[in-house]
């Protein structure tokens, strides 16, 4: 266990709508600027996502956070060093791709190194993200065919074609699964969170649970903002995340962080 000097907080961000703006894929400056100012005030900053850590963009990284909680806390590292990770059996993995295939599914399947799109994909949305993915040189792609087939994590795309009653059930035993849109799911395995990944840092460090900041924008943050005090919703967010809101600040491209940790005096 680490021990921190008192007052120093612990923040933990989301990226997609909160850190990375959806409509430019970039961070902006406020934000670059309010992390660093955060960092030299002492506090810790860790990027809290859904995303497994093969997906986490460069931009992200160049923000050089004291670590990740990646994959809905499946993956928990502070700087270099990896302190939990969980991922799937290999019989677990095949499974879950034969069931994607059967239920006429369209899966990415999200690991800690690599992640993994059909040949043959329907949902104009996945054939987008794979394109972006595709074009992004940092992110390593592979196919449901890789005999080294290893994930921990996955989202998933359906329509009316697809079987989605027998894909939920097939999982319900070892997964959770977290509604995104109507036709847009994230499914994580049992036991863990985004609010996981807060308690097992906060016991590494020794830290109580108001000494947590979250920012987070989505359904995917719920039980990151539903599980601290201090819960900072981007003004862009979900209006049905407000009610766990400690503070709703500004839209991410209207300074939102800046804003927050400005007016928390976390900076």
């Amino acid at each position: 266990t680490l021990e921190v000097v008192m007052n120093n907080k612990i923040m933990f961000f989301d990226i997609d709508g909160t850190l990375l703006s959806e409509k430019t894929h970039s961070i902006p400056e406020s934000t670059i600027t309010a992390l660093k100012k955060a960092k030299e005030n002492g506090h810790l900053i860790f990027i809290n996502t859904g995303r497994t850590f093969s997906l986490i963009d460069n931009c992200i990284k160049d923000l050089d956070p004291d670590g990740y909680v990646c994959g809905c806390g499946t993956y928990i590292r502070y700087h270099d060093k990896v302190l939990s990770s969980f991922t799937l059996s290999s019989k677990r993995c095949n499974e879950i791709k034969e069931l994607v295939r059967k239920t006429n599914i369209d899966g990415v399947l999200e690991g800690t190194d690599s992640i993994y799109f059909d040949q043959h994909i329907r949902h104009p949305l996945v054939k987008e993200i794979k394109q972006r993915y595709q074009n992004t040189p940092e992110f390593t792609l592979s196919t449901f065919d890789d005999p080294k087939l290893s994930f921990d994590k996955l989202t998933i795309w359906f329509d009316e074609d697809s079987d989605i009653n027998t894909f939920k059930e097939s999982i319900a035993d070892d997964f959770d699964y977290i509604t995104r849109d109507k036709n847009f799911g994230e499914i994580v395995p049992k036991g863990y969170s985004k609010a996981t990944g807060i308690q097992f840092l906060l016991d590494y460090f020794n830290l109580e649970k108001d000494d947590a900041y979250v920012f987070g924008d989505s359904f995917n943050d719920e039980p990151m903002l539903g599980y601290v005090k201090h819960a900072i919703v981007m003004g862009n967010g979900d209006p049905e995340l407000f009610k766990y809101a400690y503070y709703v600040t500004k839209d991410i491209e209207d300074d939102g962080i800046y804003h927050a940790l400005e007016h928390l005096k976390l900076i």
